[in-house]
């Protein structure tokens, strides 16, 4: 296997001219460069990774931390994150919470696990951190990217949706179909797209002529253990509604199964909507009509922006992302 002092014994260069052609550091003339080039290919040479990493002066790893490493949510996400990373020659390390202490302290000892590792940038997936966090970060503060997350003084390195604009569609996909008895799983109070997207929905129905107060909430977290659990409790409270809108498509699988195991029929008594249209909501039964969140291509974004930051790449970047309603056999017309 060719090494880089072979590279430079064919092209007639010094070790060190040809480690400046290959890190794209320090001034080379065109000639020599095209001397180089030319017996990269003529060698097929390939650098290892350590070789690059000494080349560049970067370890061309980056980290990535969510907040739990389970469900149907992040892997995709995780997967979207490896492959624009590889297609760069990068590599990626995860870190996720451990379970120790409140978010806040799992997601910064989460990204101070990262930099020790030596990670050039960081993607952070969490809504927990706070503009006074940033200052312990230092250089790396103009190193990280954020997902899902918005703090003013990074507002550039900050990749959201608007979730508000989430609730309404889900709330007028009810309303469109004749829905006006409603209930609510609702996400984390703690979680700030949860909020907005709870506020969103409620706001629609308001417009609608349909109060808060006519609305039976239930509050959970993003589990479909939860979703089991809070179907049980709206059941418990003999309310009757004819449409349940879920946090996301996981606490929207777990209220299915409850329903199913309860003999309540979905859509026919029920209809439900998710959120998010994860894989989950293609495979449920029966299949979930979701707001569809655009997470590759926000991940996608917010990784080649981070790629640009950290390794002066010219990666195209977009920040306004669409949301629209994935319907399917979940909701149909409500003929009570």
């Amino acid at each position: 296997m060719a090494t880089i002092k072979d590279v430079a014994r064919v092209a007639g260069v010094g070790l060190g001219t040809a480690s400046r052609v290959l890190s794209g550091r320090g001034s080379v003339s065109p000639a020599t460069m095209e001397k180089v080039k030319k017996a990269i290919e003529e060698l097929d040479f390939r650098p290892s990774h350590l070789a690059r990493s000494l080349l560049s002066g970067n370890s061309l790893m980056v980290g990535v931390y969510i907040p739990v490493l389970k469900g149907t949510f992040y892997t995709p996400i995780l997967q979207s994150i490896d492959s624009a990373l590889r297609a760069a020659g990068v590599h990626m390390v995860v870190a996720f919470g451990n379970g120790n202490g409140d978010a806040r302290e799992q997601e910064l000892e989460g990204i101070n696990f990262l930099i020790q590792r030596g990670a050039d940038g960081i993607i952070v997936m969490s809504n927990s951190l706070t503009t006074q966090d940033l200052a312990h970060l230092g250089d790396m503060q103009s190193k990280l990217v954020l997902l899902n997350h918005y703090l003013p003084k990074i507002k550039n390195q900050c990749f959201i949706v608007d979730h508000y604009h989430g609730g309404e569609l889900a709330a007028r996909a009810f309303l469109d179909y004749g829905h006006r008895d409603l209930a609510v799983l609702s996400g984390p109070a703690t979680s700030q797209d949860n909020v907005d997207r709870i506020q969103g929905f409620f706001d629609e129905l308001k417009r609608a002529g349909i109060p808060k107060r006519k609305v039976t909430m239930v509050q959970s977290d993003y589990s479909s253990e939860a979703g089991w659990i809070g179907a049980e409790k709206l059941m418990q409270k003999s309310v009757s509604f004819t449409g349940l809108f879920c946090a996301n498509d996981e606490v929207a699988v777990g209220a299915l199964s409850y329903f199913k195991q309860q003999g309540i029929l979905v859509p026919e008594e029920i209809s439900v909507v998710g959120y998010d249209n994860t894989t989950t909501a293609e495979y449920s039964a029966p299949r979930l009509t979701s707001v569809q969140i655009p997470w590759g291509e926000i991940t996608f974004n917010a990784t080649n922006a981070l790629l640009n930051r950290v390794y002066d790449s010219h990666l195209p970047v977009v920040k306004k992302f669409t949301l629209d309603v994935h319907f399917r056999a979940s909701l149909i017309q409500n003929t009570r």
